[in-house]
Order: structure tokens, then C-alpha cells, then sequence
């Protein structure tokens, strides 16, 4: 591993949490078990004023009290409490500190932006390097540094600048579901004094990211410097940014969020951006949708695509979103008809290229995942989708054990194949009918299969499209 310049950031060997507490309703309850359950490698000291232990760990009554040096502090107390904990830090050998608490120059407060400034004063006099305010915070997995419940522990390889605590939650829970995992994330809120620039410059050097996903409200560097950075990073691995406060009434709010001014530099994330090599997306969703297509799928060059399942009526209307978005659905060449004729199929001429799974007959060689196989082999299609949804007139379990069997199938084109393939399960709004009954427990069964054989998948043709759009631009780029 090549660390990057923050690498002492994100692997502290020993963690305090400031306002540490056994009750479950305090945020220094959580940060703490946060570490805990992440599996934290080194010591945790709980501070708290009266308690003398901390879900099972001795706890101090301050930072002074704890035997030995300090690597990293977690700041869950009132922000005011800041100067005195750094003043404190600098006599325990600290290198960083995350201050989760907020209500600072995020709220315009004259005497929150004083605050701010004598924060900033201590910390460069003490060598201490400080995320946040008003930050959630770190997450590696490969330390054991957490932020969240309910996310990726396996280490991976996507590095994400997060300036918003909450797209950090919500990229993590659903990046868990798709499959995609970690590096390392930084949630760095108002950038009193680690910015994006560090968190830049620490992902481009670090060789355990090889994908750099990132959420900004505004900046704290140089507009022309920003874009270098994104160039440098661009030109070594994928870089996909999500840019918010694009609208009017988007940038009022960030003045309150995270202290950004979203109005500055705003004309760079558009042209500039993408002539530096990024990618632009406009929401965490897609954002996630990015970062699966680079975590799972080879390098698709062209727009060729060979797909198949479900019914006629989604077959016919999944093949005008495709075609509407710049893709072709080739037809189907004589060689696979006159292949499925020799395996004796009744179909063998009416087959097509969406493959439509109404029309299977019991027995027949003819199935949707055959079709795609053989589509795999061809050299018409640059890539394969096997689709997963229902409007079959069958009792649930025939369905259930139809689309079972289709998504086995895919599994086994997409461990087969020297082609990219990835799944589209269709993803809807369920009723409480369908939540009590076993529908919704299909769905999340192929999707579980497809998470531990690897399958990379999406929730509809438009998501897909657009991350396909953006994944092939950048490998007809490279190339």
C-alpha cells in the first residue's frame, strides 16, 4: 500500500470520544459504539465527566486523565468546549481531531464565527489537524474507523470526499446493497481546516482508491487549483462528482448546511470539470450507480446491447428506453437462430433480441439466460442485461421459482462470459399487501444472490442508461 498524506487520519491507533455515555440517545453514545462495532483496532477511551465506564470501557474524566498518548479525538459535546479539548489534546501527543458537534459559522452567528476563528488558531498552533465542525466524520474500513451503523466493513477500493454527513449515511447503507465497498470516506463538514483540497490530495496518492467518488456544496481552496486536483486525479482512476446547490433556493440552503457558499466557483462543475476528466452526476443515487459500474464491470466500449427477461410488455418497453437513450438493441444474428435449432428448440426462428420469457415452453433448449449465453459468444453485442421482473399470471410460487431460476441463470452468464453483463431488477414501491405476503422476499433474494456471486445490478433501464452513458464516454476516453 502507497498512503496517501492523510493516512494518519484514517488509521489512528487509539481513539477518545469526548462525551462518551451509556445513554443511547446521546450522539457520544453512538460514535463510541460506532468504532466498537466496526471492529476498531486499537485502544477507545470514553471521556465523561462522571461515568466510569462506557459500553464495558473504562472511562476518564477528561482527556488529561487517560494514561499515555491520544492519536485521534471525537468531539460529541458542545462546540464551545473546542479551544479548552485542543488546548487539552496538545499535551496528550494527538494528531487529529473530528468535531462532530455543530451550531458554528454554519448558523452566521458573529460570535460562532469568533468561535471558528480561535478554533482555527489553536489548531494551527498546536499541529493538530481538525475535521469538521459540524462534520460527521471518518469511515475506514481497513482501521476499523467508523461512522454509521449499518455499513460496508470489508474493505474496498472507493474513496469518497463527502462535504455532507447525511449523503455519507445514505451512500454507505445502499452502497451495502449493491455490493460496493470502502477504502476509505470522509465526511468533513465546514472545513474549518482539513478541506477538500487534503482530501484530494491524500485519495490521489493513496493506492488502495482506485475510485474517487465525491459530494461538494462549495469550496474552501482556489476554483483553478479544484480543477488541478480533479486533472490529477482523473488522469490516475475514475472520478464522479455530485455537485449540490446547484438551483437558487439549493444554494441558500448550503449557507445554513455547511457554511458554503455554493454561488462561488459555480460555473467550474460544469465544462471545466468534465475537461478535467470527471464525471458529473446529480444525485447520490447516481453517484452509487458509478460506483458500481467501475467496482464490477470491464470496460465497455460500445453502445451493442443483447438482452432479454420478464414479459413482452416490459421486453417492448425496456427496449424504447434503451434505444431512446442512444443504445442499440442489434437483432438477433442467424448464427444463434440456427444454434437454437440445432438443440432441437421450438422457437429457434421466432427468437428475438430483447428474449422474451413469456413465450418459454416447458422443456424447450430455449430459455432467456440460454439466449443471453449465447449472445455473450457473439461479436455483434458489446455488453449483456439480464432483466429481473414479473407479469406473469402465475401463484406466487411459480413465479417465485421462475425468476429464481432466471436469475441463476444469470449468475452463471456473468461467471461464464468474457463480456460485461450486469442484472436490472426492477424496483418498486411495495404495498402492505406485497410486504406481508412473499413478492418482496423474492427480489430480495436474487438480489442477495447477486451480492455474493459478485453480479453487478440496477434498479431500471434509466438508472442503468445513464450510468452506462458516463461509463462508456470514459473508457472511449482512456482509450
Amino acid at each position: 500500500m502507497s498512503p496517501g498524506s492523510l493516512d494518519f487520519l484514517f488509521h489512528p491507533k487509539s481513539i477518545a470520544v469526548v462525551g462518551a455515555s451509556n445513554n443511547i440517545e446521546t450522539h457520544g453514545h453512538n460514535h463510541l459504539n460506532f468504532q466498537i462495532l466496526g471492529g476498531f483496532k486499537g485502544p477507545l477511551y470514553p471521556i465523561h465527566p462522571k461515568q466510569t465506564e462506557v459500553l464495558g470501557l473504562k472511562a476518564y474524566p477528561s482527556l488529561e486523565a487517560v494514561p499515555g498518548t491520544i492519536d485521534h479525538v471525537l468531539v460529541a459535546v458542545g462546540i464551545n468546549n473546542v479551544p479548552d479539548l485542543l488546548t487539552q489534546a496538545s499535551k496528550k501527543g494527538v494528531k487529529s481531531m473530528h468535531v462532530y458537534s455543530g451550531r458554528a459559522s454554519e448558523t452566521g452567528r458573529p460570535e460562532a464565527k469568533e468561535l471558528d476563528k480561535e478554533i482555527l488558531r489553536r489548531v494551527k498552533e498546536y499541529g493538530i489537524r481538525l475535521v469538521g465542525p459540524n462534520a460527521l466524520g471518518l469511515f475506514c474500513p481497513s482501521s476499523g474507523l467508523a461512522m454509521g451503523y449499518d455499513i460496508p466493513t470489508q474493505p474496498g477500493h472507493v474513496g469518497a470526499i463527502m462535504q455532507s454527513g447525511a449523503n455519507s449515511t445514505d451512500l454507505c447503507h445502499f452502497a451495502l446493497l449493491r455490493g460496493v465497498k470502502f477504502s476509505a470516506l470522509a465526511s468533513y463538514g465546514n472545513a474549518l481546516d482539513i478541506n477538500e483540497g487534503d482530501l484530494w490530495q491524500h485519495f490521489i496518492e493513496d493506492e488502495d482508491t482506485r475510485i474517487i467518488v465525491s459530494y461538494i456544496e462549495g469550496l474552501r481552496i482556489d476554483p483553478q487549483k479544484y480543477i488541478e486536483l480533479v486533472r490529477k486525479a482523473a488522469s490516475k482512476k475514475p472520478v464522479i462528482i455530485c455537485k449540490g446547490g446547484r438551483s437558487q433556493a439549493g444554494a441558500r440552503f448550503t449557507l445554513g448546511h455547511t457554511a458554503s457558499n455554493a454561488e462561488v466557483a459555480r460555473e467550474i462543475f460544469g465544462e471545466p470539470l468534465k475537461q478535467a476528466g470527471a464525471i458529473l452526476v446529480r444525485n447520490i443515487d447516481e453517484l452509487l450507480d458509478m460506483a458500481v459500474a467501475f467496482s464490477f464491470l470491464s470496460p465497455i466500449k460500445g453502445r451493442k446491447i443483447g438482452t432479454g427477461g420478464g414479459g413482452g410488455g416490459n421486453a417492448v418497453l425496456y427496449t424504447d428506453e434503451w434505444e431512446e437513450a442512444g443504445f442499440e438493441l442489434t437483432p438477433l444474428p442467424a448464427e444463434i437462430h440456427e444454434e437454437f435449432k440445432r438443440r432441437g428448440s421450438q422457437m429457434w426462428d421466432w427468437i428475438k433480441n430483447p428474449g422474451d420469457f413469456s413465450v418459454v415452453a416447458p422443456g424447450d433448449p430455449f430459455d432467456v439466460p440460454a439466449l443471453l449465453a449465447e449472445m455473450a459468444k457473439h461479436p455483434v453485442y458489446d455488453f449483456i442485461v439480464g432483466y429481473v421482473g414479473e407479469d406473469f399470471p402465475f401463484k406466487i410460487e411459480s413465479l417465485n421459482n421462475v425468476m429464481l431460476y432466471n436469475a441463476e441463470g444469470y449468475i452463471k452468464v456473468f461467471k461464464e462470459s468474457k463480456k460485461p453483463f450486469f442484472a436490472i431488477v426492477r424496483d418498486r414501491p411495495l404495498g402492505i399487501r406485497e410486504m406481508e405476503g412473499d413478492r418482496h422476499k423474492v427480489y430480495a433474494r436474487i438480489k442477495a444472490r447477486f451480492l455474493e456471486e459478485g453480479v453487478p445490478f440496477f434498479s431500471s433501464v434509466g438508472e442503468a442508461a445513464t450510468a452506462m452513458k458516463h461509463f462508456i464516454a470514459y473508457h472511449q476516453r482512456k482509450s
